[in-house]
């Protein structure tokens, strides 16, 4: 597999599995009264580090990949895919930080930046093995 080959069921590139996943966790952090957490792409930008116009680009790769909605330079919101797809993406990269810290004694910075590139390559089955694993340990990952 080279690098820019993902295992089957991931459906996006590395890089749009990152800005889901950005969109992904700002929107749990800041979910508005209906329960549906929209998101500003300044902070999709800001949390990732890129410049709002790669913000722009990949937000039209993802609504056309039916895993975002956005109004004309409005707030971002995830369809029910791209919320599962991003819900799965966190989840792998919290078990992979766990494991690195827990398991292994890297520091969190370190494993942060290692299970943001690890996330990509795992398949699902995977990665449902590592979160059984770490719930047997007692350190489960929730959904």
């Amino acid at each position: 597999m080279t690098r820019t080959d993902l295992p089957r069921g991931h459906k996006l590139s590395m890089a749009g599995e990152d800005y889901l996943e950005a969109i992904y966790r700002l929107a749990l952090e800041g979910r508005d009264d209906d329960g549906e957490g929209s998101v500003r792409s300044v902070d999709v930008a800001e949390q990732l580090g890129v410049s709002k116009a790669s913000v722009s680009k990949a937000l039209s790769s993802l609504k056309e990949a039916g895993m975002v909605e956005q109004a004309r330079y409005g707030r971002v919101t995830l369809t029910p895919d791209g919320r599962e797809y991003g819900k799965r993406v966190w989840r792998s990269h919290r078990a992979l930080r766990e494991f690195l810290v827990g398991d292994l004694g890297v520091s969190e910075d370190v494993a942060d930046e290692e299970a943001c590139l690890m996330e990509h390559y795992l398949s699902e089955d995977t990665i449902n093995r590592w979160c059984d694993y770490l719930e047997n340990e007692g350190r489960g990952i929730t959904s």
